[in-house]
């Protein structure tokens, strides 16, 4: 795979990159359990293009720029709506048998911007809102009634006029 291929949430990624740079290393604390964590990201690239892989706390030092390595099962994600190659836990990373040679740095997929996806439910049509609890928003946009969508309190079909809030998946355009 090359990393022009990458797209937002790609799972199973298997590359081969060589480090162009390393940033500064940032401590954080973890929201679940208070501990700190080291972290950094480090600029990538193969001959189709260039990302920024997330490196974290033992894997910082395993990372010397100049290098090639093969990532097994990596994932992307979105930083701030932004393209990032993660390890992750069930991904590996090790020295490659080939060296990436030629890098092509013009075409930075980290540096695009693409749209996030929803978490919960989206919300119906006019005056549906965003939703979240009860999936679909209020009549105004509330959070606690389900529904919403053309100035109705709940979502589902319409029978005057026809239409229902759950169409399938076909009809709906994703957009990365």
């Amino acid at each position: 795979m090359q990393l022009s291929e990458l797209r937002p949430f790609a799972k199973k990624v298997d590359v081969i990159v060589k480090v162009l740079g390393k940033n500064e290393v940032r401590e954080v604390t973890s929201k679940l359990d208070n501990s700190t964590h080291k972290v950094t990201e480090a600029n990538v690239g193969d001959a189709s293009g260039v990302i920024l892989l997330t490196l974290w706390d033992d894997m910082i030092d395993k990372v010397e720029e100049g290098k090639s390595y093969k990532i097994t099962n990596g994932y992307t994600s979105l930083f701030q709506n932004k393209l990032r190659l993660n390890i992750g836990r069930y991904g590996t990373l090790e020295a490659a048998t080939e060296e990436v040679t030629e890098v092509n740095e013009t075409n930075n997929l980290s540096e695009k911007e693409f749209e996030r996806r929803p978490r919960f439910g989206g919300g119906g049509g006019r005056f549906g809102g965003g939703g979240g609890y009860n999936r679909g928003g209020g009549r105004f946009g509330g959070r606690d009634r389900g529904g919403g969508g053309y100035n109705r309190d709940r979502g589902g079909y319409d029978k005057q006029e026809g239409n229902s809030d759950f169409e399938s998946s076909d009809s709906e355009s994703e957009s990365y």
